[in-house]
């Protein structure tokens, strides 16, 4: 393997620096900002702010909307990751076969991941629009955004569908790097295609769908608010108020610097740990070659 030298020691530090110093302006700095602002009250119209202990925190676990909150997110982060990660499978294995056309599937299929959540927020609002949905029009049902189940139910679909891209991309790339001469095996010793593909072929792509269980539990978690915010708001009746739509609200509308800066430290608490716990029980399961 060929390997670079720089003549000049201090060339990579300087190279990186600009790296450095974005992330420490753009990320590090504004994280413990707000990290440390969690264990202050702070005066929305001053900005003054008072040392308060873990009053946030108590205020926040106090709370019943809070806590409403707090087990919508956990209910839609196990939904978003469960039908993403079994859809785009079934759909990255169909992509596989030498379909004519497939080609064409692929790039349809691809193709939300490049929309922002915004937009697929406004293409989920004009297909349920109990004005002038499609949906409504064929299904005869127009309370999907105004009922709390059934606009819950809209929210999962959409951040679902949305991210099916990026899911199917890793799948179909896994899918190919799949050992042929196993398949073949398995199927001259009697093996049917449903037990080579549950005993061989998910075995062998089981790092990448723990790799995507994982990026898609931080996606169901964070990257979910502007999807909420142009379709439901958090309504009806806080039916879809996930954590990150409550923060934004306690900030930005509500200007409780301090309990909005606590709930981003519980947001980022549990996240850690949602991943070390599944480090700790579906990363065992995973095979590597």
């Amino acid at each position: 393997m060929n390997q670079s030298s720089f003549n000049n020691k201090y060339l990579p530090y300087v190279l990186l620096l600009p790296t450095f110093v974005v992330l420490v302006i753009f990320l590090f700095y504004p994280a413990i900002v707000t990290f440390l602002l969690a264990f202050y009250k702070v005066n929305p119209y001053t900005s003054a702010s008072k040392f308060a202990g873990l009053y946030n925190f108590r205020k926040l676990f106090s709370s019943s909307g809070y806590l409403h909150s707090f087990l919508l997110s956990l209910w839609f982060s196990i939904l978003v990751v469960v039908l993403g990660l079994v859809v785009s499978l079934a759909l990255a294995v169909l992509l596989d076969q030498n379909l004519k056309g497939s080609k064409i599937y692929r790039t349809l299929l691809i193709w939300p991941y490049a929309l922002s959540p915004a937009i697929a927020g406004a293409l989920f609002n004009f297909l349920f629009n109990p004005a002038n949905g499609i949906v409504c029009y064929f299904s005869k049902r127009y309370t999907w955004m105004t009922e709390g189940s059934w606009a819950f139910f809209v929210v999962v679909l959409a951040a679902t569908w949305k991210n099916l891209g990026y899911n199917i991309v890793f799948y179909l790339t896994a899918l190919r790097n799949v050992p042929s001469d196993s398949l073949e095996a398995a199927s001259i010793d009697g093996a049917g295609a449903w037990k080579r593909f549950f005993k061989i072929t998910l075995a062998y792509i089981s790092p990448t769908t723990f790799f995507l269980l994982v990026m898609n539990t931080t996606y169901a978690y964070f990257s979910s608010f502007g999807l909420i915010d142009v379709l439901t708001e958090g309504g009806p009746a806080d039916s879809t108020n996930i954590l990150i739509y409550e923060l934004y609200r306690d900030f930005f509308v509500n200007s409780r610097i301090g309990f909005a800066a606590a709930e981003s430290l519980v947001m980022f608490v549990l996240v850690v740990i949602i991943t070390v716990f599944q480090f700790r029980t579906t990363g065992r399961s995973v095979h590597y070659q």
